[in-house]
């Protein structure tokens, strides 16, 4: 067991692919980080290459632009343009089977304004659904990034490197050794009221290059990393680590 860590940023995104906004407190339980993506959005256009599948932030970074909030059942979403669209997405009783990086997944397709909110900004017919806990989560059901790490990377790339938000982590912790999270394989961490089990290393792609705030690429911390970071067999670089929950309970910053 790793002695408690601080926490100095906690954060999800109830759309997967949306942006990734901070919050001061996030319940852990076996799933993950209540709220975390539990909504996705899929093409209904069988002429679109994406149809069948859940939409993916790094074909569709424009995706992370748009910010998503619950309030309650209420699902609150602002486009960059300031147009709006507030309201509990109601359910069709439609069901889509869809692939998400190689497996299927059930989602139930949901109506309300969202969809008619995505479609123009997406440029194509999409419709919001919602996903089973997890099911829509690529790895370990918590994302962990160190703020040594960052700075390291930042010390290289500049200082675009140390938004959190471009990595997308549930959780960033204070160390004082970049890289540390990596040894962290298989053991155990406080963080707050819980506790996590550290798992792999997070392969990276080219969605931390997107800034957060616009969805347009404008940096290259991808190359940058991939230069001096360990690389798997798709050729893709570390940067953070996955966990799984071990003991449910709130972390706060």
């Amino acid at each position: 067991m790793i002695d408690e860590l601080k926490v100095v940023r906690a954060g999800f995104a109830p759309i997967k692919g949306t942006r990734h906004l901070p919050h001061d407190r996030v319940a852990l339980d076996a799933h993950g980080v209540v709220g975390d993506r539990g909504f996705a959005l899929v093409s209904v256009d069988e002429t679109d290459p994406a149809h069948g599948r859940v939409l993916r932030t790094v074909q569709h970074p424009s995706l992370v632009a748009v910010r998503a909030e619950l309030a309650g059942d209420r699902l609150e979403v602002e486009l960059p343009d300031g147009e709006t669209a507030a309201a509990e997405p109601a359910a069709t009783g439609e069901r889509l089977t869809c692939d998400y990086w190689g497996r299927e997944v059930e989602l139930e397709l949901l109506g309300g304004p969202h969809t008619a909110l995505f479609s123009r900004w997406l440029d194509r017919p999409v419709r919001l659904a919602r996903a089973r806990r997890g099911d829509v989560v690529f790895a370990g059901s918590v994302s962990v990034v160190t703020t040594a790490s960052m700075r390291d990377l930042a010390g290289q790339a500049g200082p675009d490197a140390l938004d959190a938000a471009r990595f997308r982590p549930n959780l960033v912790v204070e160390t004082d050794e970049p890289y540390a999270e990596e040894t962290w394989l298989g053991r155990e961490i406080r963080v707050g009221e819980a506790t996590l089990r550290i798992g792999v290393p997070i392969p990276r792609c080219a969605v931390i290059d997107v800034r957060p705030e616009t969805g347009e690429r404008d940096v290259r911390l991808l190359k940058t990393l991939a230069s001096h970071r360990p690389l798997n067999r798709a050729g893709e670089p570390a940067f953070g680590v996955f966990a799984e929950v071990v003991t449910p309970g709130a972390v706060g910053r």
